[in-house]
């Protein structure tokens, strides 16, 4: 026995710390479920490595213990809604990290429409806001049932209850305007003009070129008649 003050975790790290894949998916699992750090993501994988272990140990097992406890394990995994009614043991092993926070209560506010947004979803469940049949649960990473889910609400004392809160409005997107589309004949037209401007623009470049050149000259004259001595 352990200490009783001292709780074990409950989940395992990873073996090896730098993965760039494992990294770069549990970054994007965090963003997904709105988690608030790796460890989140350690917990929900030890849940479904530890129903994949169970797995794998009955089916090396061939007693009539072994049936019980899968029949068990089967009933409990639907009853969480991870598995379909009927499924079979080798079900287990293809059960993953996104199936465990899939059930979530943080996800299940979020998908039933309570919240706005998946944070929004963590922010009213851990200041009291949500009831899972008729219990104020505080926990976002609390696992939902298939028979509770219908019954996860708002806590009727709470200002959220109402539908008309300003923190449950969804807000519309106004439509974006297209820029209306030019006709081909109007683009016929512009593409002439343009090459008329350009075209008087060489031809007055060329008529300044030659009236530069002359006034030059002219300055040059004058200057040289100053400098000649008088006589």
């Amino acid at each position: 026995m352990g200490d009783p003050k001292i709780t074990k975790k409950s989940f395992e790290k990873p073996p090896h710390p730098w993965q760039k894949s494992r990294i770069e998916e549990e970054k994007q699992l965090i963003r997904e479920f709105g988690l608030k750090n790796k460890k989140e993501v350690w917990k929900m994988r030890s849940i479904a490595k530890n129903f994949a272990d169970q797995a794998k140990r009955l089916t090396a097992q061939e007693t009539e213990q072994s049936k019980k406890e899968e029949k068990q394990l089967l009933g409990k995994l639907s009853k969480l809604g991870l598995l379909p009614q009927g499924s079979e043991i080798d079900d287990v092993l293809s059960l993953t990290v996104k199936d465990v926070l899939e059930r979530r209560l943080q996800t299940i506010v979020f998908k039933k429409g309570l919240a706005r947004s998946i944070k929004q979803a963590r922010q009213f469940i851990t200041h009291r806001h949500i009831i899972v049949n008729d219990k104020l649960i505080t926990a976002p990473a609390y696992i939902v049932d298939a028979a509770e889910e219908a019954m996860v609400l708002f806590l009727q004392k709470s200002a959220l209850a109402d539908e008309e809160h300003p923190e449950r409005a969804i807000e519309e997107k106004m439509p974006v305007r297209k820029a209306p589309k030019k006709d081909e004949k109007t683009e016929k037209k512009e593409e002439p003009k343009k090459e008329k401007k350009a075209a008087k623009k060489k031809a007055v470049k060329k008529e300044e070129k030659p009236k530069k050149a002359e006034e030059e000259k002219s300055e040059s004259k004058e200057s040289q008649k100053e400098e000649e001595p008088k006589s």
